[in-house]
């Protein structure tokens, strides 16, 4: 089983800059987002789960699964341990992170649908 990597790094925040943003100040909707495309869940069901938890000061331990199934999906590297570890310090980045790589991978997190796939330049013909 070969793996592949991710798209974008952990503090590549910039490369998306609304989603940086949006992520900041409501990091619930981008968890919904990534959690629907990922898995299929419900997109408002999540958020609600996610703030329940925001509350108490715990969001890190249901957001990490998703960056768990996201790996599996797409064979990314990484480990369990270190899953948890980038969402309980770095959870912001994390979601932003996760949300670039499934669009990256054709899906547009914020629609819950596939994106038409990148136009790929024709060769010669024979």
């Amino acid at each position: 089983m070969s793996h592949s990597t991710w798209s974008t790094g952990l503090c590549g925040c910039c490369e998306d800059p609304g989603v940086c943003l949006r992520t900041c100040f409501f990091p619930c909707v981008t968890f919904g987002q990534n959690a629907e495309a990922i898995d299929k869940t419900s997109c408002a069901c999540a958020r609600l789960l996610f703030c329940a938890l925001c509350f108490l000061g715990v969001p890190c331990l249901y957001s990490f699964t998703y960056r768990i199934k996201l790996r599996g999906n797409y064979l990314l590297p990484g480990e369990t341990c270190g899953d948890c570890c980038i969402h309980c310090w770095c959870l912001h980045c994390a979601l932003c992170q996760e949300y670039r790589e499934i669009k990256n991978r054709g899906l547009d997190p914020s629609r819950g649908v596939a994106m038409a796939p990148p136009a790929v330049a024709q060769g010669m013909p024979r």
